[in-house]
């Protein structure tokens, strides 16, 4: 092994060089480099490369090298080795930039298809694939984890964790995960259903496995773990369904539980886990232990080595209206905050809450971003984050401190951020009081989710995937929390689409998205490209002055990072939502995204999906290089059915009951007023509308291993008829708009 080290330590002072002269002249000839490099290419002769450059060879069959060998010093110098995506982000700083530039704003038009592999899934794809030494690692919907010859494709080894169907009736989001983590040979997954699982990086096997949840309770996992000093970290999600939020820590060689930092204070009887909970206790009124309180940690986790911080974003409250989670008010820290943790024990350090009393499922657990950037001229060690109320904000990480904050797209719920509290200005209808509150924007979609946005050093810009669409908050007339249904509390019905042609025309013509290119430091965009609709993919910035971003409508694009002009494109035959990265493999260099439709908004958004683009989720992993000539195989035409015009003898009361059952219990997974987005079944089309095999499947539970359980405890046979009257009724309706009309 001294041998090994030895050589890795020359390939890396190489690669260091490499890494430096590329961004000094981004243009710069591989000609030069490889006289420059020619100097080192004996020590990985003479010690049969193990790692002939920059950590990159692909695991050969028999091979004694160890894959994923990543520790923390690697990634603290991931930019001596390039090549590698090594983590989440890329680098702890979470930026997504790449320093290659083979591929550059002046030849990705000749970027062509490498190798693509097919997934045996129609649900939602949301993974960063890392890649180290050759090989790709990523996870696909219900949490299975996919280990790839990064230069050819070829399967090495798959894991399935065999998710329980049934628990997908727990995720608010679809059964999506985003990805893994690598360190000391070991891959770290967490399941959907809340296991944090270590494999084997060479051969799949499982090492230890570890409950990080309670399985009574509602939560899930869809985030990727981070690894930071032999410590896995890892949150949850659940808020909508009554959990409370926290974040953990486990030892990554045995699966020990280091320490469990929990977001919002439980029931004040018992003692407080920390001193910060016994302060956050009496921001909360009411009894919102027994709601769960909310502020899960979902998705946003970024750690500083320098500093030794931990930051976390948590989520929202639960319900969304603090009428029913605290009802004498309060701001419910630390709900919609950016919150930082000492790595070691997981000790409170500071916090910044971005909505104080969230009322809006505005939660601040989208991807962080540190930098260090030159602000009134002086060196700032800076935060930034564009979470889903829209306003970008740059925080000091070493203290927490407000430096700036100002929105990044259209907003009516605040007119700006006070500087010196660091409280948002709310508008008078931000609190959607009234019978008829006027729509809010954004809505619980957010400006920005969970789709990775990126930071280039060079061109100082931010690179934000956002979505502009409004939101029908209103408040119910009571609350009363449910087992089997999202605790939203707000009014379900005056929130779903209105079927009034004129009305639904104007609100669909209000739902767009765009490309954001955002100076952080001017707090101003600095160009941007229009999008017909939202949840788009999250974005990749290069050194090669490229930024690539996936798109809803099926596209793979490459943008000039500095300008925003459009370089290339690729039809993808389906929607791409995920972060790409980009790699290098013997000297080439490839840029990869995962392919594949879904998530909250195609489940949840019914028609309003259809803005960004009717796709079919045809989920694969797709890989790309200059000159590549694959093609991918021709789309199987499938379409849909008419609607067809069914009796329905059900009364109107029984028809707007069920309405209200519908938008309750099922709109969450088969979309808002039973339209479907596109990835599951559109009940209107459903042949089980016609017979009893409608209440086999809704009270029985007949396809409880596709994620479909029962709702006997919480729905009568009458509700499920109701509920059947509903989608008939709304078939019919749409049936007659759209001309579809058949004898039945």
């Amino acid at each position: 092994m001294s041998d090994f080290r030895e050589t890795a330590k020359q390939s890396s002072l190489t690669c260091d060089l490499h890494a430096s002269m590329q961004l000094q002249n981004p243009k710069l000839q591989r000609g030069r480099i490889s006289r420059l490099l020619a100097l080192t290419v004996f020590l990985a002769v003479i010690f049969l490369a193990a790692i002939p450059g920059c950590h990159q060879t692909r695991v050969a069959p028999g091979s004694t090298f160890n894959p994923a060998d990543v520790n923390e010093s690697r990634i603290i110098n991931a930019d001596r080795e390039p090549g590698n995506w090594m983590t989440y982000g890329r680098t702890y700083d979470e930026q997504r930039f790449s320093p290659l530039n083979q591929i550059n704003d002046q030849d990705v038009s000749q970027l062509g298809l490498a190798w693509y592999y097919d997934l045996d899934t129609h649900r939602g794809q949301e993974a960063t694939p890392i890649v180290v030494d050759g090989v790709m690692y990523f996870t696909s919907a219900w949490s299975k984890v996919f280990a790839l010859n990064a230069a050819t494709g070829q399967l090495l080894w798959s894991y399935d964790p065999k998710v329980p169907g049934n628990w997908a009736i727990n995720a608010c989001c679809d059964v999506v995960n985003r990805g893994v983590a690598a360190w000391n040979g070991k891959i770290f997954v967490a399941t959907l259903d809340g296991r944090l699982i270590a494999l084997d990086a060479k051969t799949g096997r499982r090492v230890w496995e570890t409950l990080t949840i309670d399985p009574n309770s509602r939560y899930t996992i869809t985030g990727a773990p981070r690894l930071a000093k032999g410590k896995v970290i890892i949150g949850n999600g659940g808020g909508e369904f009554g959990v409370r939020g926290y974040v953990s820590a486990y030892d990554s060689e045995t699966g020990k539980l280091a320490w469990r930092f929990y977001t919002v204070p439980g029931d004040p009887v018992k003692p407080f886990e920390s001193p910060i909970l016994q302060k956050a206790a009496k921001t909360w009124s009411g009894d919102w232990w027994k709601l769960g309180g909310g502020g899960t940690v979902w998705n946003a986790i970024a750690y500083d080595p320098e500093l030794d911080q931990l930051y976390i974003g948590t989520g929202n409250g639960t319900p969304w209206s603090e009428k029913f989670r605290s009802p004498k008010g309060g701001d419910n820290l630390l709900t919609c905050s950016i919150v930082a943790l000492k790595l070691k024990s997981g000790e409170y350090v500071w916090h910044y809450q971005e909505d104080p009393g969230d009322a809006w499922d505005f939660d601040a657990d989208e991807d962080m971003i540190l930098a260090d950037l030159n602000i009134d001229g002086r060196i700032r060690k800076v935060l930034m984050q564009a979470p889903k109320n829209g306003v970008f904000y740059v925080l000091d990480r070493t203290n927490g401190e407000l430096i700036s904050a100002k929105p990044y797209t259209f907003v009516n719920w605040t007119s700006g951020v006070d500087l010196k509290t660091g409280r948002p200005v709310e508008t008078a209808l931000a609190r959607y009081q009234g019978p008829n509150p006027a729509p809010i924007v954004p809505g619980p979609v957010g400006a920005h989710s969970w789709q990775p946005m990126s930071y280039n050093p060079v061109t100082g810009l931010t690179y934000i995937p956002v979505n502009d669409a409004g939101f029908k908050y209103k408040l119910p007339a009571s609350f009363e929390a449910k087992k089997l249904a999202p605790n939203y509390g707000i009014d379900v019905v005056a929130a779903g689409l209105p079927q009034d042609p004129k009305t639904k025309k104007a609100i669909l013509g209000t739902v767009k998205g765009k490309l954001v290119a955002w100076d952080p430091v001017r707090q101003r965009a600095a160009w941007t490209v229009e999008r017909p609709g939202p949840w788009n993919g999250g974005t990749l910035a290069t050194a090669g002055n490229l930024v690539f971003e996936g798109t809803a409508g099926g596209n793979f694009e490459a943008y000039r990072a500095d300008s925003g002009a459009k370089l290339w494109s690729f039809a993808a035959q389906t929607a791409v939502m995920a972060g790409p990265v980009a790699y290098e493999v013997d000297g080439q260099q490839y840029v990869a995204v995962l392919a594949g439709w879904g998530g909250v908004f195609p489940l949840a958004a019914g028609e309003v999906s259809f803005a960004s683009g009717r796709v079919r989720n045809l989920s694969r992993m797709l890989v790309f290089k200059l000159g590549g000539k694959v093609s991918l195989p021709p789309m199987r035409t499938s379409e849909l059915l008419p609607l067809t015009v069914l009796p329905n003898p059900a009364s109107p009361a029984t028809i707007r009951r069920g309405e209200r059952l519908f938008q309750t219990y099922c709109a969450g997974c088969h979309g808002d007023v039973a339209v479907s987005g596109g990835v599951l079944p559109d009940l209107r089309r459903s042949s089980a509308l016609t017979d009893d095999t409608w209440f086999e499947i809704v009270l029985r539970g007949d396809l409880q291993s596709e994620g479909m359980v029962s709702f006997s405890k919480e729905l009568s046979r009458e509700d499920a008829a109701a509920i059947r009257s509903y989608v008939i009724f709304r078939g019919n309706q749409d049936a007659r708009v759209q001309g579809q009309v058949q004898r039945h």
